[in-house]
């Protein structure tokens, strides 16, 4: 029977669509949103392949190409999409819609009224000029003669063809040709549900996850840069990883800085139910308007919620957390889940990961390696280790903050990995900022060094994104200096451990420890550079 389903699915015409259509549209993981086919900018090319229109979406800034089989007619499918996707943006994007319509209408009222006024003044001077073309032929008749006759029959039709042309220009605008202000107005909505249901519509299914991504090779959004976090439709690059199931498990999250903001909004853009927390409570605010649910204390996350993750600063902060007053460790009970994704020592997680499993609970620890933007993105790599089985219970959930995920065995193993990962990125920015300043002071171009580096070996998206910080001096973080030289710290203490000398590490760390005694403690790590120059 799915066979058969599917065959007349497939069997079934296409819906016809064009420019000015209000269609649902799929990009990527993302849930069904309302928008409108519309053109594209001049300098944006059409993809190659299968057939896409250019879809700007309501309640968001953002715009995408998107293959037609992604999309529904808006009318036919409203209902069915406003049961399944929930959430105040959502809402917010719908409400857009209707209000865009309601205009739409208002203005096509109006114009059909201005079409009527048009048509009784041709009609009134039509008549005219017939009345006019009788008087004419009465006073040809009275003529004596042929000749007199034939003069007054040319002096009629002199006299016509003056008429009709004062006739046509008394319209303002020929018959049909829509004036320019109304080139963009969507066809009201009666005559837009006639276009739209052209084709069938029964059966109609997004096609199945896993394949290419919805959107055609370009997607072009406007990110919250300036507050550190995404709006609803704002990670665009996720779409990659094609489309999720979101769990039906509660999931809660304790700690909104640059890291766990971007994480929480992807989380709620993929449908996923959660309950945040945070130190200073004013962070939650945004994400309780994007549908989150707000937590008194880490313990009550945990009690009410089955997965609870936790992304915080350091093996203090992620030790109190847990242990300290109202903390996590106070709502473990047998079966409650802790997924903690901070960036600590082995010992500290070790530490977490037995009293949790002393109280019943399961634990998993999961540090991402990326910044502010890869979170934003939801393009964050998860290392994770300690229980196979919750690991793979968080399957939704990495797949909406991450491109991919490594399970690494045991705890400590993520902790350790995650260290060494950030002694490697912590040493070569300071490695680079060595370069640039060393380029400076012996009289060589800066942005000629870096032109250099991006077409050579060492060509990366960090690489360039760290020297245009350094070039054009804006140092505002996208991972705090504070952090990278915890990090160097502990990857340290990490060889130190097991007697293996890191130099190198070592040598960047008395770097970084010089830029935080210079006040650059909150700037992004690329800050280190001003080590070098004071």
């Amino acid at each position: 029977m799915a066979a058969a389903a599917a065959a007349a699915a497939a069997a079934a015409p296409p819906v016809n669509l064009r420019q000015g259509d209000l269609v649902w549209g799929k990009l990527g993981r993302y849930p069904p949103w309302p928008g409108k086919i519309v053109n594209p900018p001049k300098d944006l090319k059409k993809p190659r392949g299968k057939k896409c229109f250019f879809v700007k979406f309501f309640g968001t800034e953002d715009h995408a190409w998107i293959k037609v089989e992604q999309l529904k007619p808006y009318h036919a499918h409203k209902e069915e999409m406003i049961k399944i996707n929930k959430g105040k943006r959502f809402q917010q994007a719908v409400d857009a819609v209707e209000e865009f319509l309601k205009k739409a209408k208002g203005k096509d009222q109006a114009s059909s009224h201005n079409s009527t006024e048009e048509k009784n003044r041709r009609n009134s001077s039509e008549e005219r000029g017939k009345q006019s073309m009788g008087e004419e032929k009465h006073k040809a008749g009275l003529s004596e003669g042929k000749a007199k006759k034939r003069a007054s029959s040319i002096s009629s039709e002199r006299g016509i063809k003056p008429l009709l042309k004062r006739t046509y220009e008394q319209s303002p605008r020929k018959r049909g040709r829509p004036p320019k202000d109304e080139k963009d107005l969507t066809i009201p909505e009666s005559s837009t549900v006639k276009r739209m249901m052209t084709g069938t519509v029964a059966g109609f299914k997004w096609p199945p996850g896993g394949g290419e991504p919805a959107v055609c090779y370009q997607a072009i959004t406007k990110k919250l840069k300036e507050t550190g976090s995404t709006s609803i439709q704002a990670a665009d690059s996720t779409a990659i990883n094609g489309s999720i199931t979101p769990t039906d498990k509660k999931i809660g999250f304790l700690g909104l800085g640059l890291m766990g903001s971007g994480i929480v909004s992807n989380l709620l853009k993929m449908g996923h139910t959660v309950t945040v927390w945070n130190r200073t409570a004013e962070k939650c605010d945004l994400f309780i308007q994007e549908g989150a649910r707000l937590g008194r204390t880490p313990a009550e996350v945990v009690s009410t919620c089955d997965i609870t993750f936790a992304c915080v600063s350091d093996p203090k902060a992620a030790k109190d957390l847990v242990l300290g007053p109202s903390g996590v460790l106070q709502g473990i009970r047998p079966g409650k889940c802790y997924v903690d994704m901070s960036t600590v020592d082995a010992d500290t997680v070790t530490e977490l990961a037995q009293v949790i499993v002393s109280r019943g609970g399961r634990f998993l620890e999961a540090p991402v390696s990326g910044n502010q933007q890869l979170s934003n993105d939801g393009m964050l790599v998860i290392l994770a280790a300690g229980d196979r089985g919750l690991y793979e219970d968080c399957s939704s959930c990495f797949q909406a903050m991450g491109k991919t995920s490594f399970f690494l065995g045991e705890v400590g193993n993520a902790a350790k990995m995650m260290l060494i990962v950030n002694m490697v990125q912590g040493s070569f920015m300071a490695t680079i900022a060595e370069g640039l300043t060393l380029a400076q002071v012996t009289g060589q171009s800066q942005q000629t060094l870096l032109d250099i580096l991006n077409q050579g070996q060492l060509a990366s998206i960090f690489l360039d994104q760290k020297c245009q910080n350094i070039l054009q001096g804006n140092f505002k973080p996208d991972f705090y200096l504070k952090y990278i030289q915890k990090d160097l710290r502990l990857a340290i203490a990490l060889g130190d451990s097991v007697n293996h000398p890191t130099p190198m590490a070592a040598a960047a760390n008395e770097v970084y420890k010089r830029a935080k005694a210079l006040d650059q403690s909150d700037n992004d790590m690329s800050a280190v550079y001003r080590a070098y120059i004071h």
